[in-house]
Parts: C-alpha cells; structure tokens; sequence
C-alpha cells in the first residue's frame, strides 16, 4: 500500500538535520574554503579575516552581517591561531543572532473558518509545490484543509494543485483556465465556511514583481477576500526561490508594499551557494521566515530554526 503523505512527513522528521545540513552544502563549502585557507595559514590576520568577510558576501549574507562577523573575529581572536571550528562557531552564532527574530512559525489561529492563507510569488518560485507540502502537513497535525486553484493562468497549475489536493485529502476548488482568479478566491471563502474547513489555501499566479496589472490583479484578490471575510487574508506567504540571490531583497519589498506580506517560505536552498540570502532578508526587512525548503520530497519543508540553519550554513554538525 502506498504511504500516505502525512505518514511520509512524520517519517522524515527526526532527519531533518540531515536534510536540511546536506542541502546547504553548496552554501556551506563556499564558506568552508575560505576558512580552510585561515586555518592552513594557522593566523587570523587582518587579509584572512578580510577574506573571510567576503566569502559571507559572496554567500550573499549582506555586508550588515559579514561585517559584524569580521568585527567579531578582528577583536576576538586577532592574530592569533585558531581552528576551522572556532571560526564557525563565530559565524554561526551572528548568524542566529540575525535570525533568531524572524525565526516564527505560522500560528494557525482555529476561531478563524477558514483561515484564510494567500500565497505570493514569482514564476518559478515553487508557489503550488510549496502548498502542497504545507497540505500535508496540516493534514498530519488533523486539520481539514482546500486549496484553491488561483493561478487561472495557467492549466498546468491548476492540474498541479488538483493532484496535490487528491494526494494530501485536501478539499479542492478551480474554475476553467482563464477564468476571473477574485471570483474563484470569493467563491473558495463562501465554500470553505460552508464547510466548516480548517484552512483554506489560495494559490495566485506566478507574477513578476514588475508587471503591473498582474499585480493589481493579485490586489483585487486581496480586496475580494476581504468582503467575504474582513479579517482574511489571514496570512499572505511569499514563497521565495534561494537561487535568485539578491533580486528575492526587491521581491520581498515589492510584494510587502502591495500586499502585507506577513510571513516567507524559502525554498530551493540545495541549489544554491547563496542561501545566506535569508540573513540578508532578515536584516533589511524583519519579516517571520515560516519555512525553508531544501528539496523536493514532501518533507523537504519544514518550519525554519535560527539555530539549525546558522550551523548548517556555518559548515557546524547539530
């Protein structure tokens, strides 16, 4: 018999470590060589501690952060031996100090039916599959849940959603390809109340963050939702591809000045060296990180932990 995907998410998550350590590798190794060659040298000197900063720039970890963690081993440690280890550990612990107040998970709040989640990003991004992870997962925790088929631009992602729906027993509701992506969240509102259903997920369509008219249109879905429930959305999750490195800083501000972004999932940190772009988010915008993604298995999601990911990404074991 085939497993169920709430089975597969309990399973997976006493080796989360594993995940999670394996998928920053590409991050974690650009960071390693350069501490190698301090250590090899055997000196922290002002040029290693300069090479070590713009190994974390490069990591895109912003200069904000690097600078901290360069400060931290000029002052500390300044000419003196030191191992690859001790190094880590300096970078680890700014890097949780950076994440540690963003690092929230999404409250589900049960006096809301439904509770309302919008879900934002760029083409590409892993918007659907990142719904369907988080299906599963509140189906696991014993919630009812719908998604709602909102990207109408594209039948692929309707079928898409339809199969994560059917996967998960999660309710499902989609209209024709094309068809007016506000009726079809207005309708989803009025279903799932009707219902009595725990959350209600509305997929959006893949939008540049520079086309214009699509995001009015993903404005309109905000404001339609609204008129059937003044409280909803109750969270808008920006779904973030690690990959893109610095243009996920012009997303997120773009997408937050339209429409209140409340919380992030990212997604894609095992195919990137540049997964310190989160420390470089955290510290412009403040904005709750929920989840990070590091695959593409149903519980290659999970709700992100300043403590893990600052010694996955410094290199450090658990």
């Amino acid at each position: 018999m085939q497993d169920s995907p709430t089975d597969n998410v309990t399973e997976a998550t006493g080796n989360w470590w594993q995940r999670l350590s394996g998928g920053l590798k590409r991050s974690s190794s650009a960071l390693g060589g350069a501490i190698a060659h301090v250590v090899a040298k055997r000196q922290l000197d002002a040029a290693t501690i300069d090479e070590i900063e713009d190994a974390l720039i490069r990591a895109d970890l912003g200069a904000e952060t690097a600078g901290r963690i360069a400060t931290e081993l000029r002052y500390g440690r300044f000419d003196a031996a030191i191992t690859g280890d001790e190094i880590k550990a300096v970078v680890a612990a700014e890097v949780e100090k950076a994440l540690a107040g963003v690092a929230q998970p999404l409250a589900i709040d049960a006096a809301k039916k439904p509770f309302v989640i919008l879900v934002a990003g760029v083409n590409g991004s892993g918007k659907t599959t990142t719904i369907g992870k988080l299906a599963a997962r509140f189906r696991d925790e014993g919630r009812s849940v719908m998604l709602a088929a909102g990207d109408t631009f594209r039948a692929a992602a309707i079928d898409q959603l339809k199969i994560w729906a059917e996967r998960t027993g999660a309710a499902f509701i989609a209209r024709e390809a094309g068809a007016d992506a506000a009726g079809l969240a207005f309708d989803a509102v009025g279903m799932a109340r009707e219902r009595g259903t725990d959350i209600l997920i509305v997929d959006t369509a893949g939008r540049l963050q520079n086309r214009t008219e699509l995001m009015d249109e993903l404005q309109k879905i905000v404001r339609v939702i609204k008129k059937m429930d003044a409280t909803a959305p109750h969270a808008v999750l920006l779904v973030l591809d690690a990959t893109v490195g610095q243009n996920a800083l012009s997303q997120v501000e773009i997408f937050q000045k339209l429409v209140g972004v409340t919380g992030l999932a990212m997604t894609k940190l095992d195919g990137t060296a540049r997964g310190g772009i989160l420390v470089a988010i955290a510290a412009k915008f403040n904005v709750p990180v929920h989840y990070i993604g590091v695959g593409e298995g149903i519980a290659d999601l999970a709700p992100f932990s300043a403590r893990d990911f600052a010694r996955a990404i410094a290199g450090l074991g658990s």
